[in-house]
């Protein structure tokens, strides 16, 4: 894993936060939560396969 991901998942986090703000403060409440909605589902699909990588590293590790 490298520090790459992470900081794709800062930037991702503070632009779903600032188009959130805007977007509550223009009355669009549905529209803030549907793009924060699509943020998380953006950064668990990049975080997915790291998962798994570790899911496999440990039933590896104790050969399960």
């Amino acid at each position: 894993m490298t520090v790459n991901i992470i900081f794709k998942i800062a930037a991702v986090g503070i632009l779903v936060s600032v188009i959130s703000q805007i977007l509550k403060h223009s009355g669009r409440e549905e529209h803030a939560f549907l793009t924060s909605l699509a943020g998380l589902i953006l950064v668990l699909f990049w975080i997915i396969p790291y998962i798994y990588d570790l899911f496999e590293t440990i039933k590896n590790l104790f050969a399960l």
